[in-house]
């Protein structure tokens, strides 16, 4: 997966938009209002951070070389997760969805509620 792949399907999640924050070269992508991940071009190739459960955080890290501590994120928390070709194209879906599905969870209550009677369940917590 590269930049241009994970751009499409990080907006692909139901209500998601790019923000620029940080800067240019930072997208970050939200969904009301809070971050699910960030994504950047390097110079060798693109990197994103996505949330993770603790637990999982570090299995991954552990399983593929391209999952490494979140990069000046809460490292308990978050991964970095390098489009170098290391992680396999689905696993990355699914470490997208996994961020968002984290995020929405922590959501208000209505906000989240609306979210699932918009889009469905299975959408929004894929």
């Amino acid at each position: 997966m590269n930049y241009d792949q994970a751009r499409r399907y990080l907006l692909l999640r139901p209500e998601a938009f790019e923000d620029f924050p940080f800067g240019p070269d930072i997208a970050v992508m939200k969904i009301k209002g809070k971050m699910f991940a960030t994504l950047s071009r390097g110079e060798q190739f693109a990197s994103m951070n996505l949330k993770c459960d603790p637990w999982e955080a570090q299995i991954l890290r552990d399983i593929f070389t391209g999952v490494l501590p979140g990069y000046h994120m809460n490292k308990q928390h978050w991964n970095t997760v390098l489009l170098d070709g290391t992680v396999p194209g689905p696993e990355i879906e699914r470490m997208i969805d996994r961020s968002y599905g984290l995020v929405v969870k922590g959501l208000k209550k209505v906000q989240r509620e609306a979210l699932v009677l918009a889009y469905g369940e299975r959408e929004v917590f894929r």
